[in-house]
């Protein structure tokens, strides 16, 4: 049973490393092809827009297949869309090969979690889900870091070199361990509007989606406002999100179990740390010492994001889990573009030093929700 969830979590370190281990090497692609930074993020951009448009109907279209083929079919795309970048001629050559495996992207978020949490008792799933949200915590501890070192040692094309091997190994491990998972005979005729119409579902994607939103207008920027505002040099800023992953990592185990005991607290202890380590941030943010302090809290509890909004979006109600699943996966990449956006905004409007004032805010209407969604079920 844990072999499994680490298998899927493995899967997860693959497909996250493709979709943000761009990051790091957007100026080297940008020289290349001689274009602009800019336009150069279009390889992130692209990739999260696909997936929030497309997670429902290919997750829909995905439903009645074999899931253990459906998932080796994932990554081998992934693998194969690594190759093409590698070898890029062009940069629409390099857009479209970028493109390509976001469309599947869904289908590997809502199958995988709903082989987690279906595969052990309904009071551990929590648990067995933050074990595969591993993978993403671990992507970004590692994966990213590697490939903007591969970028670095080599070339950029070396990054995507990296990730067609990781989602290689991630395939060979699949198809190694992980068991044959049978889809249901029975066909229930499920109406996805009804299942949309439930107020408490809705109460939970606007509260992921604020969440979401809120931990990336600032987190996207961390790296900047903490050469600006705190003065920190380069190799100094990169120690710190090291720091901020690694914490992460025990922070995304420790949501596991929180939220395994009492879920609304588990939100409402998230919303409230969040919102206090950002309002530090901004009053202290020039003082070295406390934000080397802050970082450790930060990370700890910010990898719990993903993590506490996809158990109160799963848990609003027991039918169709994979669909379910993928509403999460467009709702979490269009929170990422929206916080992402509005972080942006605010440094070219009002300056680096305001910026965690966006998730502070973000976070209060977090706060409204939540508790407009606690009196709805009085």
């Amino acid at each position: 049973m844990k072999r499994t969830l680490y298998v899927l979590a493995l899967g997860i370190f693959g497909i996250t490393t493709t979709e943000f281990g761009v990051i790091g090497i957007l100026p080297q692609i940008a020289d290349t092809y001689h274009i602009t930074i800019d336009k150069a993020g279009w390889l992130l951009s692209i990739f999260a827009l696909i997936i929030a448009i497309s997670a429902p109907f290919i997750t829909l279209a995905f439903s009645d297949a074999d899931r253990k083929r459906t998932l080796l079919l994932v990554i081998a795309l992934f693998s194969i869309s690594n190759i093409l970048s590698a070898i890029a001629p062009s940069f629409p050559f390099l857009l479209f090969a970028r493109a390509l495996p976001a469309i599947l992207h869904p289908v590997f978020w809502s199958v995988g979690l709903a082989v987690a949490a279906g595969s052990v008792p309904a009071d551990e799933s929590p648990k067995a889900v933050s074990i595969v949200f591993g993978g993403l915590t671990l992507a970004t501890v590692f994966g990213i870091p590697m490939a903007t070192f591969m970028a670095e040692m080599f070339s950029w094309r070396a990054s995507f070199v990296l990730s067609a091997v990781i989602n290689s190994i991630s395939f060979l491990s699949l198809w190694i361990f992980l068991p044959y998972i049978p889809v249901s005979g029975a066909k229930i005729k499920i109406s996805y509007w009804k299942i949309l119409g439930n107020r408490s579902l809705l109460f939970s994607l606007l509260l992921a989606c604020l969440m979401i939103s809120a931990m990336f207008s600032t987190y996207g920027y961390l790296a900047d406002y903490l050469k600006n505002i705190t003065h920190m040099t380069g190799s100094e800023i990169g120690v710190m999100l090291l720091i901020f992953g690694i914490t992460g990592v025990a922070g995304n185990y420790f949501s596991g179990k929180l939220l395994s005991k009492n879920k609304e607290r588990t939100t409402l202890l998230f919303i409230v740390s969040l919102l206090g380590i950002h309002s530090l941030t901004y009053f202290m943010g020039a003082n070295y010492n406390l934000m080397v302090f802050l970082i450790i809290f930060w990370g700890f509890i910010h990898s719990g994001g993903f993590l506490i909004s996809n158990v109160n979006i799963t848990s609003s109600t027991s039918e169709a889990p994979e669909f379910i699943n993928s509403i999460f996966t467009s709702c979490g990449n269009l929170a990422v573009t929206i916080g992402s956006t509005i972080g942006g905004l605010a440094i070219l409007k009002i300056g680096i030093h305001q910026l965690p004032w966006t998730s502070i805010v973000l976070l209060g209407l977090s706060l409204l929700v939540f508790t407009l969604k606690s009196l709805t079920k009085m």
